[in-house]
């Protein structure tokens, strides 16, 4: 399943598809706004990914220092406060997902 799909089920569907990846789990519940769900799964990731999405969680949450650690960690610069979320929640699912 490409980032699209990911995006497309997630606004669609109560529940995501079977036979998903844990990434690609992960980057669904984030996407249909399971915050605490998508936040309990991307700490099972391996790092950099994990950490990545973790950014990105802590960025839609508002806690914008705590975004910063987890960037960090993922070897990615901060995403600016004002930058669109959807975006990067797209530029990094077509990076984790293939």
């Amino acid at each position: 399943m490409d980032a699209d799909a990911i995006a497309r089920s997630a606004a669609n569907e109560a529940q995501p598809p079977t036979g998903l990846t844990l990434t690609e789990r992960t980057l669904w519940l984030a996407k249909a706004g399971r915050w605490t769900e998508a936040h309990d799964l991307c700490q099972d990731l391996p790092n950099p990914d994990g950490a990545w999405i973790h950014a990105w969680l802590h960025r839609e949450e508002g806690d914008y220092g705590n975004a910063c650690y987890w960037y960090a960690q993922a070897g990615k610069p901060a995403t600016p406060r004002g930058e669109s979320l959807e975006q990067e929640w797209l530029d990094i699912a077509r990076a984790l997902v293939s």
